[in-house]
């Protein structure tokens, strides 16, 4: 998944999926907690990759199941979009995302993030330097 697609949380907390990224992330998704750089926002999972990453969760030792990973599961949205494409968050992810009525949805190689937009404008101007565009170019073998 690829690119930036400003969007608006309507009156019922609906976003519309971005046409580029319906087929990609299929009739079916889930919408849970995420974090970027130390930037609160929602990460976006297809189907198959939530049932591997709940797979992976299952298979650990119940001493390895943290507090932190069940969030990410006990957190989730479900979502199968309408015959508009939209999509309803729970408060509680906005909330957490600090997700207001403008936001921003970015591709993620495999996933797509949900942010609020200022606090994604924010992101992207401490990370579009020279340097850590290197850095980040460098770690993925470019």
């Amino acid at each position: 998944m690829i690119g930036k697609y400003p969007a608006k949380l309507d009156d019922k907390n609906r976003l519309f999926v971005p046409a580029k990224l319906r087929g990609e992330l299929g009739e079916d998704f889930f919408v849970t907690l995420g974090v970027n750089c130390g930037h609160r926002c929602l990460t976006v999972y297809t189907a198959e990759d939530w049932q591997g990453l709940s797979q992976n969760y299952n298979a650990l030792p119940i001493s390895q199941r943290g507090a932190a990973t069940s969030l990410i599961f006990m957190n989730a949205n479900q979502c199968s979009p309408d015959k508009q494409f939209r999509f309803g968050l729970s408060q509680f992810l906005l909330d957490y995302a600090g997700i207001g009525k403008d936001v921003m949805i970015v591709g993620r190689a495999g996933q797509a993030e949900i942010w609020d937009a200022q606090e994604f404008a924010a992101f992207e101007a401490e990370n579009l330097s020279p340097e850590k565009l290197l850095a980040s170019l460098e770690a993925i073998g470019l």
